[in-house]
C-alpha cells in the first residue's frame, strides 16, 4: 500500500515569495565571482544569496550541493549587518538543501536557526514555514511526536495569516503522522479537515486556485486509513475518487500509487484479475517515472497473485 507523500511544493513556493525569491521560468544568469568579489558586504551577501537560490531552484543532486557555500557565505555576511530577515532566509534554503539531500540533522540545525529569527522581526509566514520544516524533518527521522508539536504550532498562524493552502499541507501532514502512529480515526479527522481546504484553497469559484494535486494525496490518503481498517469498498471510493484527478493534473507518481493501491483493494476482496489488471497498469507508469521503490512493490504484488 503507498500513500501519496507529505506536500512540501506549496510550503517552498510560500517561502519563494515570502523572501521575494522570483520564479525561474527563463535559462539562469548567475552572477560571475569576480564580480560578487567587488561588492560591499551588504551588496555581497544579496548577490550570494540571489546566486544560492538560483542554483537551488535548478533542483539537480549538483546545483543543490553548489548552492550550499553560497548560502552559507550569505547567512555569515548578513550577521554583523543585522539583516535576520535575509540571513533567516539564507538558513531556511539551506535546510531546505539538507532535507532534499537526505542530511536530516543538518536540514534540523539550519531550521532551528532561522526559526528564532523570523520570531524576532514578527515574521508570521515565515515563522510557519520553518516550524513546518521542523516538523517535516523530525517526521523522516521517526520523531512523530515532535513532528505533531511543530505542525500544532503552525497551525493557529497558519489560520491567523489565512493561507488555507498551507494550513491543508498541514493537516495532511498531521494526518500521515497519526497514520504512522496506528491513530486511524484522529488521521481521518485531520485529512477530512484538509479535503475542503484542498478544495477551496483559494477561496474561490475559481477552478484553477484549487489544489488538485493536494485534493488528490488526501482522498489517497483517505483510502489508505480505510483499507488499514479492512473497509474495502470505503477505500475503493477514494481511490477512484483520486485516480482521475491525478490522471487530470498528469501527476503520474500518485497515479501509480492509486492504481497499485486499488490492486491491492481487490486482492483483499479475492478478484485476483481486477488487481492484476490495476498492477500491470501501475507498472509501467512507476517505471516511467522512476519510482523504482514502487516499482518493486508492484512486481512482488503481482508475483503474488500469480501464486
Amino acid at each position: 500500500m503507498m500513500r501519496t507523500p507529505k506536500s512540501t511544493g506549496s510550503i517552498i513556493a510560500v517561502a519563494l515569495c515570502l523572501y521575494n525569491i522570483p520564479a525561474i521560468a527563463q535559462p539562469l544568469q548567475l552572477t560571475p565571482p569576480q564580480i560578487i568579489a567587488q561588492l560591499s558586504p551588504e551588496q555581497e551577501a544579496q548577490a550570494s544569496l540571489k546566486r544560492g537560490f538560483e542554483l537551488f531552484q535548478q533542483g539537480t543532486a549538483k546545483s543543490l550541493q553548489a548552492a550550499i557555500p553560497y548560502l552559507e557565505k550569505a547567512v555569515t555576511l548578513y550577521e554583523p549587518i543585522g539583516d535576520q530577515t535575509n540571513q533567516a532566509t539564507a538558513l531556511f534554503g539551506l535546510g531546505r538543501i539538507h532535507n532534499l539531500l537526505g542530511e536530516n540533522q543538518l536540514a534540523l540545525e539550519s531550521y532551528n536557526q532561522a526559526l528564532p529569527l523570523l520570531q524576532a522581526v514578527g515574521n508570521q509566514t515565515g515563522e510557519v514555514t520553518a516550524l513546518i520544516g521542523i516538523g517535516y524533518v523530525y517526521d523522516a527521522l521517526g520523531e512523530k511526536q515532535k513532528a505533531l508539536e511543530h505542525y500544532n504550532q503552525a497551525l493557529p498562524l497558519l489560520q491567523k495569516v489565512g493561507d488555507r493552502r498551507v494550513e491543508a499541507v498541514t493537516l495532511n501532514n498531521i494526518g500521515k503522522v497519526y497514520s504512522d502512529l496506528g491513530e486511524f480515526q484522529k488521521a481521518l479527522d485531520y485529512y477530512n479537515q484538509a479535503l475542503p481546504l484542498r478544495r477551496t484553497a483559494g477561496d474561490t469559484s475559481d477552478d484553477t486556485l484549487r489544489d488538485r494535486s493536494g485534493e488528490a494525496a488526501t482522498l489517497n490518503n483517505i483510502g489508505y486509513i480505510y483499507y488499514d481498517l479492512k473497509e474495502f469498498q470505503k477505500a475503493l471510493e477514494y481511490y477512484n475518487q483520486a485516480l482521475p484527478i491525478s490522471q487530470e493534473v498528469g501527476n503520474r507518481r500518485g497515479e501509480a500509487a492509486t492504481l497499485n493501491n486499488i490492486g491491492q483493494v481487490y486482492n483483499a476482496l479475492g478478484e485476483f484479475q481486477k488487481a492484476l489488471k490495476y498492477y500491470n497498469q501501475a507498472l509501467p507508469i512507476s517505471q516511467a517515472v522512476g519510482d523504482r521503490t514502487l516499482a518493486a512493490k508492484i512486481l512482488v504484488n503481482i508475483a503474488n497473485v500469480q501464486r
